[in-house]
């Protein structure tokens, strides 16, 4: 099943750089960022999609790390490993 995940997660990755390979190939123009008062230098679009997809990527994958991290730590009071207490019942 994990192969099946990884396989699939690598089309949709090979998928979105063919998409951005061709785009970027058409359009050549140069474009600036601004936010608030910044702005950055003029670079190709196809440059700034890629640096988007592989940032997104990238914190895509740190989130789902943190996500999981808490889950997988004990929990404080947990009766886990020690016997089930049997519910009271009237």
């Amino acid at each position: 099943m994990k192969f099946l995940t990884y396989l699939i997660t690598m089309i949709i990755v090979a998928f979105w750089l063919a998409i951005i390979a061709i785009f970027s190939i058409q359009n050549i123009t140069e474009i600036s960022l601004k936010f608030l008062v910044f702005k950055s230098i003029k670079f190709p679009i196809g440059v700034l999609l890629s640096f988007c997809l592989g940032g997104g990527m990238v914190s895509g994958s740190l989130a789902t790390l943190l996500w999981e991290y808490p889950k997988s730590l004990p929990q404080r009071g947990s009766r886990r490993n020690s016997k089930k207490v049997n519910d009271f019942s009237l």
